[in-house]
């Protein structure tokens, strides 16, 4: 997902879908520890995803914080 879309979500959607993507990891893990992980570069992408996703929420509580 691209910051650009991040950024046309609500700070509430935004929790979500990092709950989202947090259980994602948690299952992308769990089956790369019993050898069923069929893409292994999916752990990666999702980490991005996370990491793009709490930057998008912390220039929301910044933007708050000035205004």
């Amino acid at each position: 997902m691209k910051a650009s879309e991040l950024r046309k979500l609500s700070a509430s959607e935004l929790n979500e879908k990092l709950g989202e993507l947090k259980d994602e990891l948690f299952k992308l893990r769990f089956q790369q520890a019993i050898n069923q992980l069929d893409n292994p570069m999916r752990i990666g992408a999702v980490k991005k995803d996370i990491a793009r996703v709490l930057t998008v929420l912390k220039d929301i509580e910044l933007a708050a914080k000035d205004a």
